[in-house]
């Protein structure tokens, strides 16, 4: 130890200053916090886009690199439009945004997507350790303890290791900086001055970082509650407020007690009578103390809490407007549900739906203490209704009931020392209030990752519970505690990397405990094997009956079975316990189309379109029946319709190009190839407007067409072929006959290639190889005999070229009596036998051919040529 008072030229060594230590102290717990994080999360590193993944990145449209930002601002979470009434009405566009960023940087790759929400979680957990040390514990210890506990939590799992949590932990994220923002930039929150507005700049900045939240996730708005309950809570307890009113309104002292029972009524947060202070006992002295304020005192009290008063008043204003715009983008309804989704809210008794929505608060609560049995989809079947007061579930929620009562209790008789108790509770409640059922129906019964949010007040929570234990049992009971803290935080640690295996792939995810009805229809999605994917729908059937997408998918596997009465009854039990799935309206009319029964086809599709007006899909399956019994026209109007709904479904513009070509209108057809190009650029919109290119002799355009599509499918061979027809009628015959050379070492089978190398080698004059291709094509034995029937009878006409009559002859013959119906074929029989003189038997080929072709003027001219020969002989004898 170096004393201060060292001599003048002896060597000392500096010791750090005490600011130095603490900047250290405070940089190495954020290191440990942000290792912890990645070490929890880093086996999660490795999984793969799974259960809402698939719909809300893989599926959605929006998040592709060519969709137009507008999209994502017009559109739900799940690339819906927000008007469309299948939709859930989660408008999260600055999520999406950062999917689609994380696809514009790094592709589809789930490793990148892994990397952000495990970056984001790192960030959530050091700024919460940061707000604690700020405005919720003095003793940065317990501020520390938090993030830790909050860091390694195995309720986040889902949150952290599915990519769709992201949007809870980037909303966390911005949560917790419009609260930083708002109490300790907007609000001065001073011991020794009174909590007024620094910078209304700076009030806006908060503004706009809640609104951000929102835009991430619903929940994100409860930030402006929790920030105007904590001002009112800061301006109660700030002891300026007290010097001031004291000097202000009870300049003698006699008032004081009046004084704090009209800021209650102001502030509306201020309960806490402190009658010892002033010296007053009963309600007598109350009345009294409030006759001796004047006029002027209030209003010199106004002045007070005016500062509060006009940010509170900024901010629900500001709130007010923000929902009222969030209403306007949904149309004005709220998102509607299924009784699998939430079946509670389904119930018809209001006692059920009461009981059960108390008993999932102790429920969410149980997982937040407790976190032993976690699922990826607690859907209806799992957590079975509560119907009776004699449930012994109910127990758990009277449990709850007195906890927050009496915390609530604690917090009001003893504010200034329980700051932690009564953070902890804004945070605990307001963020988990959206997901209530409290305001509006839910999409869930219960949902792991809306409890990343509350999770932080839950260990604010354990955090001051652990303070006060420590300041009541002395040095080896603090002892004992941080120890059973450590082994809890191991504990969580060790569920948490376990928690992270299922989220892995969807395999793994559906094999979760509880093994509900949904789990076991997912099951059965991903098996390849019908007879295995049968049994785990007909075990989701046995767990609920009722549970429309198993009905659905079972019912489509028998129909591809061939079972079509039970898949009949199965699609229509679907209808009927989900009158709003759509799928199933297609699936069972689709059923009775094959059956030949359109009318009851037609029927379905109209139910369907009655109870599913907004499903764009309906309608253009519907038109595509349409076009198959001969209803072009109404045909076109659901196609458009299907458009009207979903400005981005391209299969229905695909579709109405098509319906537009069979009538020649090739102008309009091409106009909705090009707009369904606008939406996505897919081998099945290019084949088709190449194939109108090609057909109307635009060969140029075609080959860019083409040429772009075998880009996209370059493992196409029907791409790659028509490519090289177009090249062949373009003039470059070489090139055609390369690209098919090439088809054909990749494909020997491919007999449309070799019928296209004998038209270059024909159009070339090189007969030999034109028929050397043909009969290549032959030996492949095409199980179709209109195929090999067009083979016989292309040989014909090549031979017929090469001058080998009677091979030709031979051909054709072979082609009729493949396919008899070839005018054509019977035609040049008849021509070859009129050449070789054989006019009666030329006569026969050709009025053959001509019942064929009543209307063709060469067979009519053929025949009349005949005619004249035979006179002429005739004439002659």
């Amino acid at each position: 130890v170096v004393s201060p008072t060292a001599r003048e030229g002896s060597t000392t060594t500096s010791t750090p200053s005490p600011r130095y230590r603490t900047a250290s102290w405070a940089a190495g717990r954020y290191a440990v916090l942000a290792i912890l994080c990645v070490l929890c999360y880093s086996n999660s590193l490795r999984g793969e886009l799974v259960h809402d993944d698939v719909w809300a990145i893989i599926n959605n449209p929006d998040v592709r690199p060519g969709s137009s930002l507008r999209n994502i601002f017009s559109n739900d979470f799940w690339g819906k439009r927000m008007t469309d009434n299948t939709s859930h009405k989660s408008y999260r566009p600055l999520c999406i945004l950062t999917f689609k960023l994380n696809i514009v940087l790094g592709g589809m790759t789930p490793l990148y997507f892994h990397i952000v929400n495990v970056f984001l979680h790192c960030a959530v957990t050091c700024l919460l350790m940061h707000t604690c040390e700020c405005c919720v514990f003095e003793d940065s210890r317990l501020a520390f303890v938090t993030a830790l506990l909050f860091a390694v939590h195995p309720v986040h799992t889902e949150a952290v290791s599915g990519i769709v949590g992201r949007a809870d932990v980037l909303a966390c994220l911005l949560f917790l900086l419009t609260f930083l923002s708002y109490i300790s930039v907007a609000v001065c929150v001073c011991k020794d001055s009174l909590p007024s507005t620094v910078s209304v700049w700076s009030l806006l900045i908060s503004l706009f970082l809640g609104t951000c939240a929102m835009l991430v996730k619903e929940t994100g708005i409860t930030v402006f509650g929790v920030c105007v309950l904590y001002d009112a809570l800061v301006f109660v307890l700030n002891k300026s407020t007290w010097r001031l009113c004291t000097a202000w309104c009870c300049p003698e002292g006699k008032d004081l007690f009046g004084f704090t029972l009209s800021m209650s009524l102001v502030i509306l947060c201020w309960l806490n009578i402190r009658g010892k202070e002033c010296g007053l006992a009963d309600l007598q002295s109350v009345s009294v103390s409030l006759s001796h304020l004047s006029g002027s005192r209030l209003r010199d009290l106004f002045y007070i809490c005016s500062p509060f008063i006009k940010r509170a008043c900024l901010i629900s204003g500001y709130v007010i407007i923000i929902m009222s715009v969030r209403l306007w983008l949904m149309g004005g309804s709220m998102p509607l549900f299924s009784e699998q989704d939430n079946p509670a809210s389904f119930s018809p008794h209001l006692l059920t739906r009461i009981l059960t929505y108390s008993y999932l608060l102790s429920f969410n609560a149980w997982l937040l203490l407790a976190p032993i049995v976690l699922c990826y989809d607690w859907q209806v079947g799992s957590i079975p209704l509560v119907e009776s007061l004699g449930d012994m579930r109910n127990l758990a929620t009277v449990l709850l009931a007195v906890v927050m009562v009496a915390l609530c209790l604690h917090c009001v008789f003893s504010l200034q020392e329980n700051r932690g108790v009564w953070v902890g509770l804004l945070f605990l409640v307001f963020p988990f209030i959206p997901a209530s059922n409290l305001f509006f129906r839910v999409g869930f019964v219960v949902a792991e990752r809306v409890l990343y949010m509350p999770s932080m007040g839950y260990c604010i929570l354990v955090a001051h519970g652990l303070g006060r234990l420590c300041s009541v049992v002395g040095r080896w009971g603090t002892t004992v505690l941080s120890i059973f803290m450590l082994l809890l935080f191991l504990l969580f640690s060790w569920k948490t990397l376990q928690q992270n295996h299922v989220w892995l792939s969807r395999e793994a995810l559906f094999w979760l405990y509880p093994r509900h009805a949904s789990a076991m229809n997912n099951l059965g999605t991903l098996t390849r094997n019908p007879e295995e994917a049968e049994r785990y729908y007909r075990k989701a059937l046995n767990t609920n009956p009722q549970h429309n997408r198993a009905l659905f998918n079972l019912g489509n596997l028998l129909k591809s079975q061939g079972k079509e009465k039970e898949a009949e009854a199965l699609l229509k039990d679907s209808i009927r316990f989900g009158p709003h799935f759509a799928d199933a309206y297609s699936s069972l009319a689709s059923l009775y189309a094959e059956q030949k029964r359109f009318h009851e086809a037609n029927e379905v599709y109209l139910k369907g379109i009655e109870n599913c007006p907004d499903s764009s899909d309906l309608h253009n399956n519907y038109g595509v029946f349409l076009v198959d019994t001969g209803e072009g026209e109404l045909a076109a109007a659901h196609y458009q319709q299907a458009v009207r709904l979903k400005p981005a479904h391209y299969v229905a513009m695909v579709n109405l190009g098509r319906l537009l070509r069979s009538s020649n209108e090739n102008k309009e057809a091409e106009s909705w190839y090009k707009r369904a190009l606008q939406v996505t650029r897919k081998v099945e919109i290019l084949a088709p407007l190449g194939a109108l290119y090609y057909n109307t002799g635009r060969y140029e355009e075609a080959l860019q067409v083409y040429r772009e599509a075998a880009a996209l499918q370059p493992e196409s061979t029907d791409i790659w072929l028509a490519l090289a027809q177009v090249l062949a009628m373009a003039g470059h015959t070489k090139e055609a006959e390369n690209m098919t050379l090439d088809i054909i070492s990749r494909e020997r089978s491919c007999i449309e290639c070799y019928r296209l190398l004998s038209a270059i080698y024909s159009k070339r004059g090189n007969f030999t190889e034109a028929l050397d291709a043909l009969d290549r094509a032959l030996q492949q034995n095409p199980s179709d005999l209109t195929v090999r029937a067009e083979l016989y009878f292309s040989k014909g006409n090549q031979l017929r070229e090469m001058n080998q009559l009677d091979r030709a002859f031979e051909s054709y013959k072979l082609a009729v009596e493949l396919k008899p119906d070839q005018s054509q074929a019977w035609m040049n029989m008849g021509g070859i036998q009129h050449i070789k003189g054989d006019y009666a038997a030329a006569r026969m080929y050709y009025q053959r051919a001509l019942l064929l072709s009543p209307g063709s003027k060469l067979l009519k001219e053929n025949l009349a040529k005949l005619d004249r020969l035979e006179r002429r002989l005739t004439g002659g004898d």
